[in-house]
């Protein structure tokens, strides 16, 4: 993988057990050369990853709607900042540009970007590894939501595993890139749609 877009929050919530992850993950995407995909912020976790990639020497791709730009909250020491004319369109191009995509806590927008991505990986639409990074036992509760789901068959078993997850950047990774994606498309077979 040469880049991976960080799906994160433009809030930080001081935790330090999050502060030495994002550090962390900073430091194996600088030892593999993995390019730093993100939102363009500077603010709360984004601008803690960027920064954290920058002072490694690494390189930190912002991808900001022009609003947000307008507002005063983009990066502006980044290796590249690419403005786009609307949320969708930044999401977009950072699954255009990235070879795999790791969700770090977050809030609503940080949850509506993991699911967006995740549904197009079950379309076919991308096949990039998508991982959470399980900070502290953040998205526990998500993985279990998620097992719920393929319980009361709302969610094939096979798409379930379309998710990793781990508490180790490093591991996360690791996993990442031994991990080639395959959605079922029955779905789309027993309903002509292919």
């Amino acid at each position: 993988m040469k880049s991976i877009s960080v799906f994160c929050g433009a809030n930080f919530n001081g935790d330090p057990v999050l502060l030495k992850a994002i550090e962390d993950l900073a430091d194996v995407f600088v030892q593999k050369d993995i390019t730093l995909v993100f939102g363009g912020g500077r603010v709360g976790v984004m601008g803690l990853i960027a920064d954290a990639m920058l002072v490694r020497g690494g390189r930190a791709i912002g991808v900001i709607p022009q609003f947000l730009m307008d507002k005063e909250v983009g990066h502006t020491g980044l290796t590249e900042l690419i403005i786009t004319e609307n949320m969708h369109q930044r999401k977009q191009k950072m699954a255009d540009i990235s070879d795999g995509i790791i969700t770090l806590p977050g809030g609503f927008g940080t949850m509506e970007e993991f699911f967006e991505v995740l549904t197009w990986l079950q379309l076919g639409l991308h096949n990039n590894p998508i991982g959470l990074l399980n900070v502290g036992g953040f998205y526990d509760p998500l993985l279990l939501q998620m097992d719920r789901m393929v319980d009361q068959k709302f969610l094939k078993p096979i798409n379930r595993e379309l998710v990793l997850s781990h508490d180790n950047p490093g591991s996360l990774v690791a996993l990442m890139e031994k991990y080639n994606p395959l959605p079922d498309d029955v779905w789309f077979r027993d309903r002509n749609l292919t």
